[in-house]
C-alpha cells in the first residue's frame, strides 16, 4: 500500500460519512456457540452522536464493526456462514460429529464453515479423550498394565481423514484467494491515483464527470481485497472522492444531483434500519444491519453538509436500538444458560449419588448403568451454560461418571474372579455327572445325580465364553443318566404290575393258611411265604401298601406261634441274609450294610426325638395319655432299633466270613504258586 493510503486513512474530515455507526461488532452469535467455547463479549451501548463518536466504546464498536465487513467484503461467500445452523454439538455423539463434519464439507464452500469445524473438533475431542479414559480404566481394570494400553477407534481415524481434508481445501483455497485479492487490491489503489487525477485535467466539465462515473463503477466492479487492507483502502477513497465532490462545486448542478441521489439512498437505509427493529429473528437482523452499514459505506456517497449529520443521526439512531435489543437478548440467554446450569448441577449431583451406592450384584449394577447413561443424556441435552461455568460444570460431569465407572469396573473385575472360581466347581459337578451317568445302581446313583443338579442350580454365573458349553456338556450327562432311567421304569412298570397279580395270589394264599400246631413245619411254611414274596420283586408305587398287608398277616401268625418281635424281624429278613450268601457278591453285601446303617441312624433320630419330646413334660407320668403314647412310641423304636442291629449282626458276619474264605483262597493260591516255582 502506498504512503499516501496510510495517510488519507487516518485523515478522513467527515465523521458522519466515514464511520460505521456505533453498532455492536458481529462476533460470534451467541446461539451458535458450542458450550465448551467461549462466548464473545459484546462492548457497551455507545450514546453518543457522530461529533463525540471518539470515545473509547464508539471506536471499539467502529473496529469492531469494520473489520466484520471487510471480512465478508474479503469474499462474498464468507456471509454464507450466517445462514449455516450451528448445531448443538455438545449433545451430538462421536459419530453423529463425524456425521456432521462429512455433511458441512460435502455441502457448504470452506470457508463458511471455519467456526462449525472448529467447534466440531473442540467437542469431539473432549469426547474422545472421556471415551478413552474410560476404555483405558477397564483394561486396567482387567489386569492391564497402563503402559500397554493401546486403542483403536475407527470413528477418531475417519474424524482426522476428514479433519486433514478440511485443512487441505481451506489452505489451497485461501492461497488461490490471496492472489486474486493482491490483484484486486492494486486495481482499487490505481482507481485511487486516477481519481486523484480528475482535479487536475483541464477539461469540459461534463467530460470529467463521465470519467469520474466510469472510476466509481470500476471500483464497484474491482472485487474484494485483503482484510486487512480494507478500511483504509476504502478510507483513502472516500477522502478523495470527498476532494472531487469539492472540486465539482464549481459545476453545482452535477453535485447537487449526485448529492440528492445520495440522500434518497440513505434514507432508504435508514427506513429499512428502522423495519430492522421490529424482525422477530435478532441474529438475522443484525446481521441484515451490517449489510445496510456496508452498502452505506461502498456503494452509496456523500450528502449535502446541511443533511449529513441529521441523515447519519437517523441511521445511527436505529443502530443503537438494534444494539440495545440484541444486548437484551443476550441478557435473556444468560438466563437460560444459568437455568441450565441449575439443571445440569442437579444432573451431575445425582451422578454422585449413584456413584456413591453402587449396587453389589450384577442386576443392580445394571439398572444403574442405564440410570446412568439416561443421565448422560439428559446432561448432554440440558444446553449450554454460562462460559465462567463451562470448564468447572464440564469436569464435574466427568469426574462423577469416572467414579461411578471405576466402582463398576471393580466390581466386575471381582465379578470375573467368582465366575472363574464358579467354573471350577461346575467342572467338578460335571466330571461327576459324566462319571455316573452309565451307572445302573439307580436307587444310589438317582439321588446323587439329583444333588449334583441342586448344587449346579446354587452355583452363580461362569465366564460368558465358557457358559454355554460346559450347561450343554453337564446338560447332555444328566439327560443321558435320566432318559435311560425313565426307559427302565418304564420297562419296569409292566414288570411291577405282573409282580402286583403274582403278590396278590401270595397274600391270598397268606390269608388262607391255617396253622398245623407243629411250630417248624409252620415256621418253615412261613418262611416259604416270606421268600415267595421277596422273590417276585417290586410292585407298582400306588400298591406298595400290600406289603404292609403281607406283614400283618405274618405278625398274626408270629403272635399265635410266640415268635417275639425281634425274632420275626429277623425271620423276615433271614431269607435275604441267605441269597446274599449264595451269591457271596461282596459289592452287594456292601450296598445292604449301607441301607441297614441308614436305617439305624433313622431309627437313632426318632429315637432322640420321642426323648426330646419327653422333657418337654414338667412332670411325665404315665397317667398323662400324651406321655403314655410317647412311652409306647419310644418301646416300639427301641425294639425296631434292636431289630436293625441285629440284621447288621448278620451282614457282618456274613462279610467276615466272606473275607476270610477270600484271604484263604488267596493264600493257598500264593502257597501253590511257591510250590510250581
Amino acid at each position: 500500500m502506498t504512503n499516501e493510503v496510510r495517510e488519507r486513512a487516518t485523515k478522513t474530515e467527515e465523521a458522519p460519512e466515514t464511520a460505521a455507526g456505533s453498532v455492536a461488532p458481529q462476533t460470534d452469535e451467541k446461539p451458535e456457540i458450542p458450550e465448551t467455547e467461549k462466548p464473545s463479549e459484546e462492548p457497551g451501548d455507545s450514546k453518543e452522536t457522530a461529533e463525540t463518536e471518539d470515545s473509547d466504546d464508539s471506536e471499539d464498536s467502529d473496529e469492531d464493526i469494520d473489520k466484520t465487513i471487510a471480512e465478508d467484503a474479503e469474499d462474498t461467500e464468507n456471509q454464507r456462514r450466517h445462514q449455516i445452523p450451528f448445531l448443538d454439538y455438545h449433545s451430538l455423539s462421536m459419530e453423529n460429529l463425524v456425521g456432521e463434519l462429512q455433511r458441512l464439507m460435502r455441502s457448504e464452500k470452506v470457508q463458511s464453515i471455519r467456526r462449525h469445524v472448529e467447534a466440531i473438533r473442540k467437542e469431539f475431542n473432549l469426547k474422545f479423550q472421556e471415551f478413552i479414559e474410560e476404555k483405558k480404566e477397564e483394561f486396567i481394570s482387567r489386569g492391564g498394565e497402563a503402559s500397554d494400553f493401546s486403542y483403536n477407534s475407527v470413528t477418531k481415524r475417519q474424524f482426522n481423514e476428514l479433519y486433514s481434508e478440511y485443512r487441505e481445501q481451506r489452505s489451497q483455497y485461501y492461497k488461490n484467494l490471496e492472489k486474486q485479492l493482491n490483484q484486486n487490491l492494486e486495481e482499487r489503489l490505481a482507481i485511487i491515483e486516477q481519481l486523484k487525477g480528475l482535479v487536475n485535467v483541464e477539461e469540459n466539465m461534463n467530460s470529467t464527470y463521465k470519467s469520474f462515473k466510469e472510476l466509481q463503477e470500476r471500483w464497484k466492479k474491482a472485487g474484494p481485497v485483503p482484510r486487512t487492507q480494507y478500511n483504509d483502502v476504502w478510507r483513502t477513497y472516500q477522502h478523495h472522492l470527498e476532494i472531487f465532490y469539492d472540486f465539482l462545486s464549481l459545476n453545482r448542478e452535477l453535485r447537487d444531483l449526485d448529492f440528492k441521489h445520495n440522500l434518497v439512498e440513505k434514507e432508504k437505509l435508514s427506513q429499512r434500519a428502522e423495519a430492522l427493529l421490529e424482525e422477530p429473528d435478532i441474529n438475522k437482523a443484525f446481521r441484515e444491519l451490517q449489510i445496510l452499514h456496508k452498502i452505506w459505506k461502498e456503494d452509496i456517497g456523500p450528502v449535502g453538509k446541511e443533511h449529513r449529520e441529521e441523515i447519519w443521526e437517523r441511521f445511527s439512531e436505529a443502530t443503537r436500538k438494534m444494539h440495545d435489543r440484541r444486548q437484551g437478548y443476550f441478557q435473556e440467554l444468560d438466563k437460560r444458560y444459568q437455568g441450565n446450569l441449575e439443571e445440569k448441577q442437579k444432573i451431575i449431583a445425582r451422578i454422585e449419588e449413584v456413584s456413591s451406592t453402587v449396587a453389589k450384584n450384577h442386576k443392580g449394577i445394571q439398572k444403574q448403568i442405564r440410570e446412568i447413561e439416561t443421565l448422560r443424556d439428559q446432561f448432554f441435552k440440558a444446553g449450554k451454560v454460562p462460559q465462567k461455568d463451562n470448564e468447572a460444570t464440564w469436569s464435574a460431569f466427568k469426574a462423577a461418571v469416572r467414579n461411578f465407572n471405576r466402582s463398576k469396573n471393580a466390581f466386575y473385575k471381582n465379578l470375573k474372579k467368582e465366575q472363574h472360581l464358579n467354573l471350577d466347581r461346575k467342572k467338578s459337578l460335571l466330571e461327576r455327572a459324566i462319571a455316573l451317568k452309565d451307572s445302573e445302581d439307580w436307587d444310589t446313583v438317582t439321588p446323587e445325580m439329583k444333588k449334583i443338579q441342586r448344587e449346579w442350580k446354587e452355583i452363580g454365573h461362569v465366564p460368558r465364553k465358557y457358559s454355554d458349553a460346559i450347561w450343554k456338556e453337564f446338560k447332555a450327562a444328566c439327560n443321558h443318566y435320566f432318559d435311560r432311567l425313565h426307559s427302565k421304569k418304564n420297562s419296569a412298570f409292566d414288570q411291577e404290575k405282573k409282580n402286583l397279580k403274582l403278590k396278590l395270589t401270595v397274600l391270598d394264599q397268606l390269608k388262607g393258611f391255617e396253622l398245623t400246631g407243629k411250630r417248624e413245619e409252620d415256621l418253615n411254611t412261613i418262611k416259604d411265604f416270606v421268600k415267595k414274596w421277596k422273590d417276585i420283586g417290586h410292585v407298582p408305587r400306588n400298591k406298595m401298601h400290600i406289603t404292609s398287608k403281607f406283614n400283618k398277616i405274618l405278625d398274626a401268625l408270629f403272635r399265635k406261634l410266640n415268635v417275639g418281635s425281634q425274632e420275626a424281624e429277623i425271620l423276615k429278613y433271614g431269607d435275604r441274609i441267605a441269597d446274599l450268601a449264595k451269591e457271596e457278591d461282596s459289592y452287594a453285601i456292601e450296598q445292604e450294610r449301607q441301607f441297614i446303617r441308614k436305617k439305624i441312624e433313622e431309627v437313632k433320630g426318632e429315637i432322640r426325638q420321642l426323648e426330646n419330646n419327653l422333657n418337654f413334660f414338667s412332670e411325665p407320668s404315665e397317667d398323662n395319655p400324651l406321655v403314655k403314647e410317647v412311652l409306647v412310641n419310644l418301646e416300639k423304636k427301641k425294639k425296631g432299633l434292636d431289630n436293625w442291629k441285629a440284621k447288621m449282626k448278620k451282614l457282618n458276619i456274613l462279610r467276615n466270613n466272606l473275607n476270610s474264605e477270600a484271604a484263604n483262597t488267596e493264600a493257598q493260591e500264593a502257597s501253590e504258586d511257591d510250590a510250581v516255582s
